[in-house]
């Protein structure tokens, strides 16, 4: 066995040189300073009140159709599993009725000790503002057994939707007209793909939110994505919009700068968009000056559509790409 192994390194060794470049530049490699991890157990992250065993979150994503439901028990099967937190996809469809509250309830299936947000597009909350009935909100958090609310910002996507909404007010005043209105509400406050500016942070940080979320430039672009859906001239020649945005790592420096102007209300951050693994993950996490865990959509729905098989080996490998990250990797 080792004479095979050893045949196959010298076979090996001169194609082992395809593909590389630079190493990565973003960390330091110190061999010298750990043993090999030994489980998981060093990415338990304490993080909104909850104990995370990684500091993994799954975005929100999806609601509202057959397979939209069979692949949120998925990915809440998974969760509970490692001991993720996870977002739940647009709940807009339960503020009416309660046709589709099987594929968003997923309490049970996650378990009672990890994080689970429901989550509604600012111009819902706009205009549940306007009407005053903010018992919606909370009867929706409520039946879900959700732990808080997310309120996702995404005003260009609506602007490319032909039949999306028109804002009535800015989306901080909203946000603030919730947090006068519900002030033990749980709220995490998120993009959906072109991050946010620093004058946008610096208003979100100085409330007492749960959370910011980035949905951040470099991810699913939702703004791109109707322009997809709906491609016509007025869309092509508005595109450019979906071209601007701040990506994670903007997005951090200019909340570790505002950390230090300022003292920020906002207790955590959940770091996506754009995220492709777990070095970058890890990299994003250790920069931030507020706690932070990083967020993945898309990567989750490829595997979690394969079934739960998939999804666990997808998450399995993304722990231990972690554990061993935080065993040799330091940032620079």
């Amino acid at each position: 066995m080792t004479d095979d192994r050893k045949k196959a390194h010298i076979e090996l060794a001169l194609k082992s040189h395809a593909g590389f470049s630079t190493p990565d530049a973003r960390f330091n490699y110190e061999p010298l300073l750990s043993p090999h991890p030994d489980g998981f157990s060093s990415l338990v992250t304490p993080f909104m009140g909850r104990s995370l065993g990684l500091p993994l979150w799954v975005s929100s994503m999806t609601g509202g159709t057959p397979l939209a439901g069979e692949i949120n028990r998925t990915l809440a099967t998974v969760c509970r599993e490692f001991g993720m937190g996870m977002g739940l996809g647009s709940c807009r469809p339960l503020l009416a009725d309660d046709t589709w509250l099987e594929h968003f309830a997923l309490r049970e299936v996650i378990g009672p000790d990890l994080p689970l947000y429901a989550n509604l597009g600012i111009n819902q909350v706009e205009t549940v503002a306007r009407s005053g009935d903010w018992h919606l909100l909370t009867s929706l958090v409520n039946k879900l057994e959700a732990d808080g609310l997310i309120v996702h910002i995404n005003p260009m996507q609506e602007f490319f939707q032909p039949e999306g909404d028109r804002l009535r007010s800015s989306p901080v005043e909203t946000i603030k007209r919730l947090l006068e209105a519900l002030p033990d509400m749980k709220l995490i406050v998120k993009e959906v793909g072109q991050g946010m500016g620093p004058e946008s942070l610096r208003q979100l940080l100085a409330l007492p939110l749960e959370a910011v979320e980035f949905g951040a430039y470099g991810g699913t672009n939702f703004s791109k994505l109707e322009s997809l859906r709906h491609s016509d001239n007025r869309v092509e020649s508005l595109l450019p919009l979906a071209t601007v945005g701040h990506d994670s790592l903007d997005m951090v420096q200019n909340i570790n700068s505002i950390c230090s102007e300022m003292r920020v209300a906002t207790r955590h951050l959940i770091i996506s968009g754009g995220v492709r693994d777990f070095l970058d993950g890890f990299y994003l996490v250790s920069k931030s000056r507020l706690p932070a865990v990083y967020g993945q959509a898309s990567a989750m729905l490829i595997h979690a559509r394969e079934g739960v098989e998939s999804l666990r080996s997808f998450v399995s490998t993304q722990a231990e790409g972690l554990a061993m990250a935080r065993s040799y990797l330091k940032i620079k």
